[in-house]
């Protein structure tokens, strides 16, 4: 099925995008985090929002959510991880999921976590964003792993089922399924502040001065930059 349009993102304007393309009766699909926005959420107080006056985050979120079952919209939660113009219309990776789309509306937001120093030229070479896209190309070798959110962490888990060796690199406080190191997985208390490359990704080097042998490196996060969806977009 082609749709008529894809919304990437799950913040406020992507709940806009959506409510409008279901009153206008466009076929859609609604791509990102099923807990909408977490700046949303987690704001103290929001003022400047009309409609809703110094509303707190968790309230305006509970809002959005009502609105959006009020109106029978679903979230298709995946992140998104390539978009292909196809000509006509374009061709979405979201997870291992492929989707079609005449039209994207970009709703992403700013992006909160920067890339790694040289990231977005070695993607494709050593450099991934989708464990079960690309994780079987790397049955039995070494990996890195960064993750920026728990609900990855089956991801994790998944790479580690795969790979010979996974350093794994949690950027939040603590594990939500209790995930330990053990024969293939280490959890790294460091972190990664360069990639070193030949024709391919080959090490990672680490803030505290050493570094590590790798054949791959996976980066789990919430967003991806425009960058790297779209090389070629102006912003």
């Amino acid at each position: 099925m082609i749709y008529d349009v894809a919304i990437i993102g799950t913040g406020p304007a992507g709940l806009s995008a959506a409510l409008n393309l279901k009153i206008h009766n466009k076929s859609l699909i609604w791509i990102g985090s099923k807990s909408l926005s977490d700046k949303v959420s987690k704001a103290e107080e929001i003022a400047n929002y009309p409609g809703l006056p110094k509303v707190s985050g968790a309230d305006m979120n509970q809002a959005f959510q009502k609105q959006m079952e009020d109106m029978g919209l679903e979230i298709t939660d995946h992140m998104v991880n390539s978009i292909m113009s196809m000509g006509t219309h374009y061709a979405i990776l979201a997870g291992s999921e492929f989707y079609e789309a005449k039209t994207i509306i970009l709703a992403t937001g700013v992006a909160t976590v920067g890339t790694l120093p040289g990231e977005t030229e070695l993607v494709g070479r050593g450099v991934s964003y989708c464990a079960t896209c690309d994780g079987a190309l790397y049955r039995g070798k070494t990996i890195g792993v960064v993750c920026n959110n728990p609900r990855f962490e089956h991801e994790v888990k998944f790479l580690a089922d795969l790979a010979g060796k996974v350093y794994y690199f949690p950027q939040y406080p603590k594990s939500q399924m209790g995930l330990e190191s053990s024969e293939t997985l280490e959890i790294v208390d460091d972190k990664i502040v360069g990639l070193v490359a030949e024709m391919r990704l080959n090490q990672l080097t680490l803030k505290s001065g050493g570094s590590l042998e790798v054949d791959g490196l996976f980066c789990l996060r919430d967003s991806v930059s425009l960058a790297t969806l779209l090389p070629d977009i102006a912003t």
